[in-house]
């Protein structure tokens, strides 16, 4: 069982243009979806697609379309009661990929729903495997709150994935390392802000190859307890680091239609390959391939199994300071693999595409 939270959800509207976004322009859409969204949300769809039990934790109305959506599409849910409904947000994607995101603040949650939330996670999570905590929070959750949930829902003897930013990414390491999930997965932007290096010299360097930086910064989070930091590096592909090594993911040759969802799909990815027994290669093997797959999707689509290029990029081991191991042979690393008594230098893998 696989539970998530998703404390700020979302129904997200999604079109496409049919050329460059120009400000003050007039733009024809073509292709609009609508789907229930929030980063929780869409990891309890990429999970449910895999044909893995997941229930989805998050506030919503009892009318609220949201939860009309989660129900046609077969995704289990838990939803504490709130009086409005959930926020919109809107995405405009371009011919090439590029995308615009407009996203609503959400309503405000009062004490009483953040505790009554709080216990419905808590128990959705017994006897869970892993609990993914994604998101912003709305107005009224404490900056803090994540480390609280990840505490709650630990002792239950989940693991657990925290993909978020801003405050609640920050207050969250304010409580390391008595609250370090399992896996923290940062983009570039939130790498910086978490170990206080220069964001524009992590994503700079990360696109012409030197990725030092960037493992360094990860490294650092290691360091302080955190069993594994999955960096997303947009089309540089992705960073695993860990206490036993580090591996960084290069993009296949895709074409991306929309990176909504790309970053979550690739924390379903790792978390569902950590469920088959998959060592670190092996889970940001399968974390690329989903995210991969999100961003060729149009829109809102998530990927499913039979959507997944595995075999179209390239992992390689880094030293610590960012670059190949020294005197690494290339190999081959399966998707069934479970052990590496060494980081092979190269393995053909899916790799993250643009994501956030």
């Amino acid at each position: 069982m696989i539970v998530t939270f998703t404390a700020n959800p979302s129904l997200d509207r999604t079109a496409s243009v049919g050329g460059p976004l120009v400000r003050g322009g007039v733009h024809r859409l073509s292709g609009v979806t609508v789907e229930p969204g929030g980063k929780g949300v869409n990891v309890a769809r990429v999970v449910h697609l895999a044909g893995r039990d997941v229930v989805a934790v998050l506030p919503a109305a009892p009318s609220d379309p949201l939860l009309a959506a989660l129900t046609e599409l077969g995704v289990a849910h838990r939803a504490v009661p709130v009086p409005t409904l959930a926020r919109t947000n809107l995405t405009l994607t371009e011919p090439d990929g590029e995308t615009t995101k407009l996203n609503e603040p959400g309503a405000p949650l009062s004490p009483e729903t953040t505790d009554r939330l709080l216990e419905a996670l808590t128990q959705a999570a017994r006897g869970a495997e892993w609990v993914v905590l994604s998101g912003s929070l709305p107005p009224g959750a404490p900056a803090d709150w994540y480390a609280t949930l990840l505490a709650a829902v630990r002792a239950g003897g989940a693991k657990v994935a925290v993909d978020t930013s801003d405050a609640p990414l920050l207050a969250l390491a304010d409580a390391f390392p008595a609250a370090t999930p399992d896996l923290l997965k940062p983009n570039g932007e939130e790498l910086a802000q978490l170990t206080g290096a220069d964001g524009a010299r992590l994503e700079a360097g990360a696109a012409r190859g030197d990725l030092g930086p960037v493992v360094e910064a990860a490294a650092t989070l290691v360091g302080r307890g955190v069993p594994a930091v999955l960096a997303t590096l947009g089309g540089a592909g992705a960073v695993l680091v860990t206490a036993d090594g580090a591996w960084h993911a290069t993009p296949p040759p895709v074409v991306p239609r929309s990176t909504v969802g790309a970053g979550d799909s690739s924390v379903a990815g790792y978390v569902l390959a950590d469920l088959d027994g998959l060592d670190a290669p092996g889970r940001l093997r399968r974390a690329v391939a989903y995210g991969s797959a999100a961003a060729a999707l149009p829109g809102t689509g998530l990927p499913s199994p039979a959507e997944l290029d595995v075999d179209g990029v390239v992992v390689t081991a880094l030293a610590a300071a960012g670059g190949p191991q020294p005197g690494a042979a290339s190999t081959a690393v399966s998707d069934t693999s479970t052990t590496l008594t060494a980081p092979p230098a190269s393995t053909r893998e899916a790799a993250v595409p643009p994501t956030t």
